[in-house]
């Protein structure tokens, strides 16, 4: 019976997904920008209407216009915020998914199980029914060990290796679609950061700016670049932060798959040798 390895993703299919990332990014950008000019930068955020004087003292007003006071860098920062949200929404349903239907290590054990009882075709449907990258790699590996037992030109050795080349050909090919996008959520940890830290420190120049003016301090100068560092600060720490944890959160599940799928695989070489002539 011929190996029934999961077909490789063709070029175009890859290249449209990172097109699809790379337009996401854009229009995440855009609503940013615009976002902080109209709903931000509305001049009923600020007493007399002036987006130049101070927010108003109450309602929610008060919290937009503060932000807005954080300067041109906000935009960048809510937009790094937002790609950090769409794209882990967007990782946690494609490994949910990948993760396939009930429990992962229950179904390692019935795999394992059925190996020892000699039913490959039981676990060959097992594997159509967990509909999941582990249920993928080993529904193709079991096809080859079956195409392997019958197969009386090779020798022992050589069928083993047929069999664990499968394993490393199936799980090269599911480990990139659980991996993709991870990229960008490690570049938002890094970059989130630094982009706060320019912000923070492009206000403590205008508040310092304010207080080195001749005779007495402007005051709303030096209020606006403090608001703008701390801002900044606050906006740059928050978007690593939830970049990080869901980076190491989706990094975790994939070494769990992959770890399952490296058992697995290991019990039917096992199984092979041992049952095998």
């Amino acid at each position: 019976m011929a190996s029934a390895a999961t077909p490789k993703q063709p070029a175009p299919a890859n290249k449209a997904k990172s097109f699809f990332a790379g337009i996401t990014m854009v229009i995440i950008f855009i609503f940013a920008w615009v976002f902080y000019l109209y709903v931000l930068g509305s001049p009923g955020n600020f007493q007399g209407g002036d987006i130049n004087n101070h927010p108003i003292e109450d309602g929610i007003g008060k919290w937009l216009g503060t932000v807005y006071k954080g300067g041109v860098i906000v935009p960048f920062l809510m937009s790094f915020f937002l790609m950090v949200i769409t794209f882990s929404v967007e990782r946690l349903l494609t490994i949910g998914k990948a993760s396939g239907t009930g429990s992962v290590e229950e179904f390692v054990r019935k795999i394992k199980s059925m190996l020892s009882a000699d039913n490959v075709d039981g676990a060959i449907a097992e594997c159509g029914k967990q509909q999941g990258s582990v249920g993928n790699v080993i529904q193709s590996v079991l096809h080859k060990y079956k195409e392997m037992l019958d197969e009386h030109g090779m020798a022992k050795d050589q069928k083993v290796l047929a069999i664990q080349k499968e394993l490393e050909d199936a799980t090269a090919l599911e480990l990139p679609m659980l991996e993709k996008n991870l990229t960008i959520l490690a570049t938002l940890a890094s970059v989130s950061t630094l982009v706060g830290l320019l912000g923070t420190v492009l206000g403590m120049i205008r508040a310092f700016a304010a207080l080195a003016n001749a005779g007495a301090p402007d005051s709303a100068a030096l209020s606006t670049g403090i608001s703008e560092a701390l801002i900044n600060t606050a906006l740059g720490i928050g978007s690593s932060a939830f970049a990080i944890i869901f980076y190491n959160l989706f990094t975790s599940k994939i070494d769990n798959l992959t770890y399952s799928i490296d058992e697995v695989g290991f019990s039917i070489i096992q199984t092979f040798g041992s049952k095998s002539r």
